[in-house]
């Protein structure tokens, strides 16, 4: 691929999509990504939910798309700090990594397990697997850091 083609690529300026982008939230990606998720159990350090694969989070080769994955370690490893009780905010991610292991196609039921590695005063771990819900096979790992907000003394 020539630089000009990955420029357009990349760019899409104008096209079918603008005016739908530009009327978009400003924090649209969270509700976008977690629409449809059901909680199946949820107790403290650890929550375990499940969805259906979403045509809207699917890439061109029609499953679940990396981006999306990744959203859903940074949302549901957020949310499952909040589990321990202590915090009202979850802070700032600092690093997420997500192993990509099978694909999830259109339609799939996937089960999503977030747990907390550990909470501490300035930082929290957690690990989030998504899985087949009728096979169990790991489609994705990951792990996420999020540096959280330090009451201060002054």
């Amino acid at each position: 691929m020539d630089i000009e083609s990955v420029k357009k690529f990349l760019e899409k300026e104008g096209g079918n999509y603008e005016s739908t982008v530009d009327s978009m939230a400003s924090s649209f990606i969270e509700p976008f990504v977690s629409h449809g998720i059901k909680i199946d159990l949820i107790e403290p350090g650890r929550l375990l939910c499940s969805f259906h694969v979403p045509p809207r989070l699917v890439n061109a080769g029609n499953f679940l798309h990396g981006g999306a994955t990744a959203a859903l370690v940074d949302i549901l490893g957020s949310a499952v700090i909040f589990t321990v009780g202590r915090l009202a905010l979850t802070g700032v991610s600092v690093e997420i990594s997500v192993s990509y292991l099978d694909a999830a196609y259109v339609g799939e039921e996937i089960e999503v397990e977030a747990k907390v590695l550990r909470v501490g005063k300035a930082i929290a771990a957690v690990t989030v697997e998504l899985r087949k819900k009728k096979t169990g096979k790991i489609v994705a790992q990951g792990r996420h850091t999020k540096y959280l907000a330090v009451n201060s003394k002054l």
